[in-house]
């Protein structure tokens, strides 16, 4: 059991850090927030202006548009192109990188790096 309970006080505090993370973080009309959210299947982004609550643009690999391509790293890379060409078209052209406590590697790269 008390490999469980290491388990839980380790989530408990990957929360926090998220928590902690999210906090400083504040998307603006000039400098909105890109969120990035990643399961075991799917990856989902958004460009978020804070100030007013709007999400400005978004990209999914469940969009009939960008599914059916194969693999995780290719799928990533068509949702970063995808939605760099909506948030250009948002008039976005800076962003600031909500990472959700993650530390920033895999397929999240891939995806920053073909917005770039």
């Amino acid at each position: 059991m008390a490999g469980l309970d290491r388990l839980v006080i380790g989530r408990e505090r990957n929360i926090g850090c998220d928590t902690a993370l999210r906090l400083s973080l504040s998307g603006s009309a000039q400098r909105p927030r890109l969120s990035v959210f990643r399961s075991s299947r799917y990856i989902y982004a958004q460009v978020i202006d804070d100030s007013t609550g709007r999400t400005l643009a978004s990209a999914s690999s469940r969009e009939p548009s960008l599914a059916g391509l194969s693999g995780k790293v290719a799928s990533a890379e068509a949702v970063g192109k995808a939605l760099a060409e909506r948030a250009r078209a948002a008039g976005v052209t800076q962003v600031v990188l909500d990472r959700g406590g993650a530390i920033g590697v895999g397929r999240g790269d891939n995806h920053l790096e073909a917005e770039a």
